[in-house]
């Protein structure tokens, strides 16, 4: 179909000629128009994992934090406990 319509604009010459360039620029702007599409959706798809990541990195954090807290609390009681309950001053 492409071609019959090239021989068909062909025959108008200089007019015919504008016109079947402005048709191969339209078909590749329409082409780069989707490509840019499809790549805006992964962009927007990314930047969600991204931030889900971000997330959880943030969420283990806190939690190793609480972790490490009580840790230095048990240290401290099962120190406290080794030397009879007396406190760290006595």
């Amino acid at each position: 179909m492409l071609q019959t319509t090239i021989d068909m604009l062909t025959n108008f010459g200089a007019a015919g000629l504008i016109g079947v360039l402005w048709l191969a620029e339209r078909r590749q702007s329409t082409k780069r128009d989707r490509q840019l599409d499809e790549a805006h959706q992964r962009l927007i798809e990314h930047r969600r994992d991204l931030n889900l990541w971000l997330r959880i990195v943030r969420d283990n954090t806190r939690a190793l934090g609480l972790l490490e807290q009580a840790q230095r609390e048990l240290t401290a009681t099962l120190q406290r406990w080794r030397r009879g309950g007396r406190s760290e001053n006595d």
